[in-house]
């Protein structure tokens, strides 16, 4: 593998006394689309987990992850990390910095350790902190108090024109119905490979491929996956549930290993032949960024030998996740309608077949002859 590049070396800007410009500015830099986040900390932030929280927040998801951890610790940071690895984010600028602790700095210098971003820190004081000064002393940084240099760091160089403002996203109130989720809940049951498995393009020989997302749908159902979740693998297990067709249980057999990102493709495994076997499904390049994040979410977590997706044991996260951001499968008739008025049949697929095979005897049944 090429060597990594080095790391940027980390801004402090000094806001010597605390002038409203250096804030607008870098709060006007704000513009994830374009590769550039400003974090401004709450005033209750006070801890690492609730930085990581302020950071999730301003990637635009929810700050919460749902689900238990071992040890009862969100691992906030790792989501954050898998965030900032997979998305096309290149800077950074956290601002009340003289407030962090010498511990959630760290914090944030280990994330550009990981991630490769250029991190600025804006403390609104004369002088480094204390603490802040502890934190960076095995760091390689520099330190500037002139504005405009300040602004080419919160835009980068050279700096690009204050984006317009974003035109109010569409609320996200309409169903988006896709056939792809028919098989979500699906009660087949294959287990991932015990061995060495390296699978074959998807061949489709037992069922037919769910059709591709136009190139608008998959903008939105990105968009609502984005601000549907923090958590990289409930949004990727949904992503690859659309272009794959598959279970949630053949969606578990998947490992960090299967994902080959520079090919695109994403092997599932069933030994068993539930459905097609094990196969690599090409994956488009809306779910890219997802499957990137989960992969580099389950590695800080676990290493490879870890679910890459959601689990059987997720589900009830998972389908609250999709109902979240109105995603659900094909609906039964108003008058089949089992559930509560308004709520989402993810098995209704389930239910037409087995009451389709139950059918079969009574049609083959025949009058007795006298």
């Amino acid at each position: 593998m090429p060597p990594a590049p080095p790391l940027p070396s980390v801004t402090v800007v000094l806001d010597r006394h605390d002038d409203v410009l250096h804030t607008h500015t870098a709060l006007a830099a704000h513009h994830p689309p374009s590769g550039r986040i400003t974090l401004h900390p709450g005033p209750g932030t006070t801890s690492e987990t609730g930085l990581a929280h302020d950071l999730l927040a301003a990637l635009g998801k929810p700050p919460l992850l749902p689900g238990r951890f071992p040890g009862g610790r969100q691992p906030a940071w790792e989501a954050a990390t898998a965030w900032l690895t997979a998305l096309p984010v290149t800077r950074l600028t956290v601002l009340r910095a003289h407030r962090l602790t010498t511990r959630r700095t760290m914090r944030l210098l280990q994330l550009q350790a990981r991630t490769g971003i250029h991190l600025t820190l804006v403390c609104h004081r004369p002088h480094l902190p204390a603490a802040l000064h502890q934190a960076l002393r095995t760091a390689d940084y520099s330190v500037t108090a002139d504005i405009e240099a300040a602004r080419r760091h919160y835009y980068g160089t050279p700096i690009a024109e204050p984006p317009p403002a974003d035109e109010p996203a569409a609320p996200a109130s309409r169903w988006l119905t896709l056939p792809a989720l028919e098989r979500l809940v699906s009660y087949d049951s294959p287990r991932p490979c015990a061995d060495l498995c390296t699978p074959p393009p998807i061949a489709w020989r037992h069922r037919p491929p769910p059709a591709p997302l136009t190139a608008h749908t998959a903008q939105r159902v990105a968009q609502r996956l984005h601000t549907a979740t923090a958590h990289p693998r409930l949004a990727a297990a949904l992503a690859a549930a659309l272009f794959t067709g598959a279970s949630l249980q053949q969606l578990a057999t998947a490992r960090p290993s299967d994902y080959d990102d520079a090919a695109a493709t994403l092997a599932l495994h069933d030994r068993a032949r539930y459905t097609d076997g094990c196969a690599a499904y090409p994956v488009p390049p809306w779910a890219g960024i997802f499957l990137r994040a989960a992969a580099c979410f389950t590695r800080l977590l676990s290493g490879d030998n870890q679910e890459l997706l959601a689990t059987p044991g997720d589900r009830e996260h998972l389908l609250r996740m999709a109902e979240t951001a109105r995603l659900r499968p094909p609906q039964p008739p108003t008058a089949r309608h089992k559930g509560p008025v308004g709520g989402v049949e993810w098995d209704w697929r389930e239910r037409q077949e087995a009451e389709r095979y139950e059918a079969i005897p009574a049609r083959r049944a025949r009058p007795s002859q006298r």
